[in-house]
């Protein structure tokens, strides 16, 4: 199943196709099909165990497919190294957040510019005049970034001293330092409080803005999936079951089985032909 083109751009950023992964015998991902275009904001949900973080490592390399294609601008990324498919332009968050959590605020930032820092590893060592530039430039973009997510007065503190919500916070502003296209978040809710995940809704909407990104994230909060996506498509046991906007998702019976059951799907599909009635 795969997402209609956009009207805004003819070309997807992502291309995935018949999209497998194999442990052994179990088919962790069997043959999905999604595609992303400039500027979507778009979610990935199913059951526990559907799939939907394995999907995100086979289109951050850090998994192999067993079968299949993913293209990120028309080109083939299937095979590449996450380091090199991150300087294409595709960055990511993961679920359990991963911080560099003794090194401080601002250094976690700076760790993620120094990938594009615009000197070479002789001008490190030496640390000659284009070093001393770089670095200084590099420093005062990473203080400007810190600033837009509003952890400024935060630079100097450990990173796992902070507030669960702004080690988010910070998460995301490490991934954006990549200068990514394509931002791919795992579960970004998880473990926030309900203010905590309205304000993580209001800067997903925000970021997609102000950087031009597209966003895709996998969520298990469905107040801020339905809050925040344009677009869904839902995953069951490897399988794509289904796609669409927010408000035929949540009336879709394949969609209400996957996650409560059948009884359940039975009784969602005769309450929606009540009301057509």
């Amino acid at each position: 199943m795969t997402s209609p083109k956009s009207t805004a751009a003819t070309e997807p950023l992502l291309k995935v196709q018949d999209l497998s992964k194999n442990f052994g015998g179990l088919r962790a991902v069997n043959r999905i099909n999604l595609e992303l275009y400039p500027g979507d904001l778009a979610g990935l949900i199913g059951p526990n165990g559907a799939g939907k973080t394995t999907a995100f490592n086979l289109v951050t390399g850090v998994y192999q497919p067993t079968e299949g294609k993913i293209s990120f601008k028309g080109q083939e990324i299937a095979g590449i190294a996450p380091h090199l498919i991150n300087q294409m332009g595709i960055a990511r968050t993961f679920q359990n957040i991963r911080l560099f959590p003794s090194l401080t605020v601002l250094e976690n930032v700076c760790i993620a510019y120094h990938s594009h820092a615009g000197y070479s590893m002789q001008d490190a060592i030496l640390r000659n005049k284009n070093f001393e530039v770089k670095e200084k430039e590099l420093l005062e973009k990473a203080q400007d970034f810190l600033s837009i997510f509003h952890l400024e007065d935060r630079q100097s503190e450990i990173a796992r001293n902070l507030p669960y919500g702004e080690q988010r916070r910070l998460e995301i502003a490490r991934a954006l330092a990549a200068n990514p296209q394509l931002l791919l978040l795992d579960e970004p809710a998880a473990g926030m409080n309900p203010n905590e995940s309205l304000a993580l809704m209001e800067l997903i909407h925000f970021i997609r803005d102000r950087f031009k990104l597209t966003i895709l994230l996998i969520e298990h909060q469905m107040r801020v999936v339905m809050g925040v996506c344009e677009k869904i498509t839902v995953m069951d046991f490897g399988e794509v079951i289904a796609y669409g906007a927010p408000q035929e998702i949540q009336s879709n019976p394949r969609v209400v089985e996957a996650y409560l059951g059948r009884g359940a799907a039975e009784l969602s599909e005769k309450l929606q032909r009540s009301k057509a009635q």
